[in-house]
């Protein structure tokens, strides 16, 4: 169904040759193009990927062309209190869209998982702590340095006199003190990203200074959320009132519409920030979009590719699976690819017409809604029904010419 190559042994190979040769194993790794060592990584195991970019001879090149997504689910293999060498060769884009998918639950910032990013941050180079707290939402580290410290501001010179530090308070430059707001915390990691900024970004200091002692919390949560939203919806995640379009009801009278004329293949691509493994085609395919997908013409299956994961996308959000989890992509991908094709059968069924005709007329993204109304509580929560394995079977397809 997709164009993205089709993984080979290649990558078992070569750690099976590094546990016997490594030299050997490093120089059958430099040979491949960058792109193949991009694919032979993502393709991979989470487990395994630390091992197999511990060959690559220029990681500072193959970190960066992994999609963002990627380098989110092998920071969190390798472990963030271990992964300081990842992130040195990762750009501020990577950094960012990994706290946007793993420093959140639900619509409102992970306190402990944001800790955990930004402590790895801070043992990485200065260079690279520097790009990426210029990169971040000013918003999320103010929310990040509010569970940590309380700031305060010393007065202008005129309002100055009496006027005592806090007990305890530390300061870089004489005008803010922070107090540590936990016991026992020495603030390191804090004081170490503080100090880039004073010496590199005095102006996001400030801003940062001045948002922990003025903004409120649910302002700034606010602002927050919205900046990463429209960063996902860039990256074919759409809100979650938006993926709740998939289980919306449908009358029973619409459910098997095939409007003239359509063009539910006229689908722009998009960057994903995702490796998508390839998906199956052909006669043998066990979901019946997979095998109508074989009948179309080589263009509209690259259009079924993109209209599929974006189906998938808003399956993940509206069920609200974890984002930076290597396992959502399989398990939407198995959920959309399940009621897309019970809507595809009863829409293909109504109207005695072939499947791969309805795909050309129907968006993916609607019957996948015709499947869900078909079982709507078997839709939401996952279970399969009854005649799952029977729709599944080729042989269940009624014969009607390809179209």
């Amino acid at each position: 169904m997709a164009d993205p190559p089709t993984p080979g042994p290649e990558g078992r190979s070569l750690l099976a040759l590094a546990r016997r040769d490594r030299a050997a194993a490093a120089e059958a790794f430099r040979a491949l193009e960058i792109d193949a060592q991009v694919e032979l990584v993502c393709s991979a195991p989470v487990g395994q990927r630390a091992e197999l970019l511990d060959l690559a001879p220029s990681p500072e090149s193959l970190v960066p062309r992994l999609p963002e997504a990627e380098l989110c689910f092998t920071v969190k293999a390798v472990g963030l209190e271990s992964a300081a060498w990842l992130l040195e060769h990762a750009t501020p884009e990577q950094i960012v869209t990994s706290l946007d998918l793993d420093a959140w639950t639900g619509l409102a910032p992970d306190r402990p998982k944001l800790q955990a990013w930004v402590d790895a941050l801070t043992t990485t180079g200065d260079e690279t702590l520097l790009a990426a707290v210029r990169a971040l939402d000013p918003e999320l580290l103010v929310l990040h340095l509010k569970e940590r410290v309380a700031v305060f501001q010393k007065p202008d010179d005129a309002d100055s006199e009496g006027w005592q530090p806090p007990e305890g308070g530390r300061t870089l430059e004489g005008q803010f003190h922070l107090v540590a707001l936990r016991e026992g915390d020495d603030l390191a990691d804090t004081l170490r990203l503080l100090q880039v900024l004073f010496q590199n970004d005095y102006w996001t200091y400030f801003r940062l200074m001045q948002g922990v002692v003025w903004e409120l919390p649910t302002e700034t949560e606010e602002w927050a959320l919205r900046w990463r939203t429209g960063r996902l919806e860039d990256l074919g995640f759409p809100s979650w009132e938006d993926a709740m379009r998939l289980y919306g009801h449908l009358p029973d009278a619409e459910r098997s519409a095939l409007p003239e004329g359509g063009a539910a293949l006229d689908v722009p691509e998009w960057h994903m920030p995702v490796w998508v493994p390839p998906l199956p085609e052909g006669a043998d395919s066990r979901h019946l979009v997979f095998r109508a997908v074989a009948n179309l013409a080589p263009e509209e299956r690259r259009a079924a590719f993109y209209a599929f994961v974006a189906v998938a996308n808003q399956v993940a959000v509206a069920d609200r699976m974890e984002l930076s989890d290597v396992e959502t992509t399989p398990k939407a991908i198995e959920k959309a690819a399940r009621w897309i094709s019970r809507g595809l059968e009863h829409v293909a069924r109504e109207n005695d017409t072939d499947p791969a005709s309805v795909l050309r007329r129907v968006s993916l993204e609607r019957l996948f809604r015709v499947g869900a109304n078909l079982d709507p509580a078997s839709a939401r929560d996952g279970r399969p029904r009854p005649d799952d394995e029977a729709l599944d079977d080729p042989e269940h397809e009624a014969e009607r010419p390809a179209g």
